[in-house]
């Protein structure tokens, strides 16, 4: 996750897709460092680096806090047929110096629009 927003990409990658303007809650990402932090003072929302979605072959899980990404900030969504809430877009493995007990005590999670 090297880029902080999207007028810092240089191009379209090759494969894949760009998306940008996600939140996180709970927590934020230390863009130097390349891990989860704590949220600054006073911040609900935290802005999210730019994330690469490169479509490949899934394998061994990475270590990592699993962090479920929502379409709103409520994460209340009604149940589909599949029996998935309507509000969980999917999860993200991000990179943590702490246990993922910690981020899920604080209830860390990716927002794509904020309920303000």
């Amino acid at each position: 996750m090297p880029y902080l927003g999207l007028e810092q990409t240089p191009a379209p990658p090759e494969t894949g897709a760009y998306i940008h303007g996600m939140v996180m809650e709970g927590a934020s990402f230390d863009a130097a460092a390349g891990y989860m932090a704590e949220s600054h003072p006073g911040e609900l929302f935290a802005p999210m680096n730019v994330v690469w979605l490169n479509p490949g072959e899934l394998g061994p899980a990475e270590p990592g806090y699993v962090c479920p990404f929502y379409k709103t900030n409520l994460r209340a969504g009604t149940l589909s047929t599949t029996g998935h809430s309507t509000n969980h877009v999917c999860n993200f493995t991000l990179p943590s110096v702490e246990e993922p007990s910690h981020w899920i005590r604080r209830g860390a999670a990716l927002i794509s629009q904020t309920n303000d």
